[in-house]
């Protein structure tokens, strides 16, 4: 079969099991370094883009992702909703009543952040399946005129409460001047559920009937706090918030998830860019090793080379002979890396247990791993991308040569 000279002799040099030993070794070396450090970025990149998924799934699903506010409440929430623009990715748009408060237990005091939803809105499942999903004890029955709230796990925890006992809740809004001073409004509540979200919003999680709150707080029938979206994904929030800005009407405020939870998945990006960085060195030190390695194949080769020169054969097809040869290293180093990637990746939890590793940790589920087709993509393009550079300057070295001085002792 017909093939092109300089493939074949890239090939052919690649595969050469003669020469010095120590320059395979090197091409042995630097092959594993794009195995190790391909399968590396993958794995780790899947666990991180899990334990962020799950981030948003277990703290986004059941904070507000945008909210739409006034401080002196919404008589027209209906009209408001109305006039603003579907976003892209937006699932539903809710009437919501919010307020900060203080959770009195039998021993102690807690605050807590107050959500009054309304189970019986259009669209409200979105906001009803993430707490019956994490459901842990109890049930909802968010019934309207009942008072039931719905504790996060760790709040329920701290005040030592479970489903069926009553609290005080004593809010932030909705107090009236006495003789004696404000009396904040207050009311007994009864737990009616507990969930376990695992994340910090356990902490201060507490759900309620929005027209119960609404009650507490002395505010007007119909009338809410605001609005709040949900989106498929919470990061569209941050977009919405540019669009949604020009639009609002004087005395209305727009605040993201970001404004709260920024700070904790701030962190988590610059731990995978951190992570990423550490690892992708890994693939650079082995592009490296190319550059050497290569460099003593053009050593050991010099009078082949300069005998080819001679028959004639171009500089510009010696530099694409010996960038051929360091992209055979490069890529089958990527594609057996990727290939180790996948298999570590998606059988990650079965591997950890057959190693007896305690994964109690991650939950019943494991450590999550998601598995992003386009972080994959990139990091076998970048390494591809790192060993083609890393073949340019021995392959300009090599179109230099000489034939006369490299045959002269020949």
């Amino acid at each position: 079969m017909y093939q092109p000279l300089t493939l074949f002799l890239g090939l052919r040099y690649s595969r050469a099991r003669h020469g010095q030993r120590f320059t395979r070794f090197i091409q042995r070396v630097s092959l594993v370094g794009i195995v190790v450090g391909v399968a590396a970025l993958i794995v780790v990149g899947s666990v991180m883009n899990g334990f962020e998924g799950e981030l948003k799934q277990r703290i986004l699903t059941v904070v507000p992702q945008l909210e739409i506010r006034d401080e002196q409440g919404l008589s027209d929430w209906q009209q408001v909703a109305d006039a603003l623009p579907v976003q892209q990715g937006q699932q539903a748009l809710l009437p919501e009543v919010t307020t900060a408060g203080v959770l009195q237990g039998p021993q102690q005091l807690q605050a807590v952040q107050v959500q009054g939803i309304f189970p019986n809105a259009a669209g409200a499942a979105v906001q009803l399946e993430p707490l019956q999903t994490h459901l842990n004890a109890g049930q909802l029955a968010l019934v309207e005129g009942q008072f039931n709230v719905v504790l996060g796990y760790a709040l329920a925890q701290q005040l030592n409460v479970w489903p069926g006992q009553q609290l005080r809740l004593i809010a932030a809004g909705g107090g009236i001047y006495t003789p004696l001073g404000l009396l904040p409004a207050q009311r007994l509540v009864t737990v009616s559920g507990i969930v376990r979200m695992q994340s910090e919003a356990d902490k201060h999680l507490l759900v309620m009937h929005g027209a119960d709150l609404a009650r507490i707080l002395r505010m007007a029938p119909e009338q809410v706090s605001g609005l709040r979206y949900y989106f498929a994904d919470p990061f569209q929030a941050l977009d919405a918030v540019t669009e949604l800005e020009p639009r609002l009407d004087v005395g209305l405020e727009l605040m993201s998830w970001r404004d709260s939870y920024g700070h904790l998945f701030d962190a988590v990006s610059m731990e995978k860019r951190m992570v990423n960085l550490m690892l992708g060195l890994i693939i650079a030190v082995a592009a490296f090793n190319i550059i050497s390695s290569l460099m003593m194949v053009v050593q050991d080769k010099r009078s082949d080379i300069a005998v080819l020169q001679t028959m004639g054969l171009a500089p510009f097809r010696v530099r694409r002979m010996v960038v051929l040869q360091g992209l055979v290293t490069g890529t089958l180093g990527s594609l057996v890396g990727l290939l180790l990637g996948l298999i570590v990746a998606l059988n990650m939890n079965g591997l950890l247990q057959a190693l007896g590793l305690d994964l109690s940790f991650a939950g019943p589920a494991g450590l999550p791993v998601i598995v992003d087709t386009t972080q994959v993509a990139g990091t076998v393009l970048a390494a591809l991308l790192l060993t083609f550079l890393a073949t340019l300057f021995p392959a300009w070295q090599a179109s230099r040569m000489l034939p006369a001085q490299a045959l002269r002792y020949e």
